[in-house]
């Protein structure tokens, strides 16, 4: 049997870890130690805490030990990954050459290294270092950063400055054009099963205005063609209500950079804001 000697002041401080330790281990010590003060067999103990009699054990010669602060350390083992003195090179690596596969992977870090580990091991050891599988996206391979750099600076974000003051609408203008057609799935099924669906290349157009503030979206719409007539329209709808300046942010599509569109623009009072070149990622409605 063994014989512990707890202290009135230990016991004071074991029932306030017991009951307000944030750790469930130091809560689980203190309880049984409060309970082995009461005299209670060891089976018992183990069976009131939910673990077995040697966990029991080890608390017990843990406090002869250490007291206290036995009971308060968490010193679990945690074992450290092979590569941890390589994250500096491999980061660097793979930031320059991401890898394809998690087996990419283990064959770049094995010859890197020379350790060789799993694709488990791996999977977790990229999501370590920060990285993920993410699909790759592409930009325009015309992009003129340096052009499209000084449009936002000089030209784009002074306007937004206004918007944000209240002192001026921008709106950023686009078209999207929708197919009429299904796009059929697969059906457990007896026998192939037909739908009715449009044919031909019909298509559901949008030409809308995105308000670069407030996100409110105004739209025209047809089932034909967007031409510079309805871009006109748009122009109309949104100087209707309009109380402070607008500026439009759009691309250079023959049907909005046309004479009829600058005309009409200037009549209502409308700055056009023409983007680069090949710069979808600085007109604010293709996220829409």
């Amino acid at each position: 049997m063994i014989e512990l000697n707890i202290s009135e002041k230990d016991i004071l401080i074991l029932k306030d870890l017991q009951c307000q330790h944030p750790h469930h281990v130091v809560r689980q010590r203190a309880l049984i130690l409060l309970l082995k003060h009461q005299k209670i067999p060891h089976h018992k103990i183990a069976a009131i805490v939910g673990t077995c009699e040697n966990t029991v054990r080890r608390c017990f010669f843990g406090y002869l030990q250490g007291g206290i602060e036995f009971v308060t350390t968490i010193n679990f083992y945690k074992p450290k990954s092979k590569l941890k003195s390589f994250d500096a090179i491999i980061k660097e690596h793979f930031g320059h050459k991401p890898p394809t596969s998690i087996a990419q992977a283990c064959a770049e870090v094995t010859r890197i290294t020379g350790i060789s580990i799993k694709n488990t091991q791996m999977r977790k050891y990229l999501k370590y270092l920060g990285m993920d599988f993410r699909k790759v996206s592409s930009i325009p391979a015309k992009t003129d950063v340096d052009a499209q750099k000084q449009f936002h600076d000089e030209k784009l974000q002074p306007k937004l400055e206004e918007a944000k003051t209240g002192k001026r609408d921008v709106y950023f203008v686009d078209a999207a054009h929708f197919v009429m057609g299904s796009f059929l799935g697969y059906l457990w099924c007896f026998t192939r099963i037909f739908v009715r669906t449009s044919c031909g290349r019909q298509r559901f157009n949008v030409l809308g205005a995105l308000n670069a503030i407030t996100k409110k979206l105004v739209i025209i719409t047809n089932n034909t063609y967007i031409t510079s007539t309805q871009v006109c329209e748009l122009l109309r709808k949104l100087a209707k209500n309009a109380s402070r300046p607008i500026t439009i942010v759009l691309d250079n599509a023959r049907y909005q950079r046309c004479p009829m569109v600058i005309q009409l623009a200037q009549e209502l009072s409308i700055e056009l804001l023409f983007l680069p070149p090949y710069s979808p990622n600085l007109n604010l409605i293709e996220r829409l």
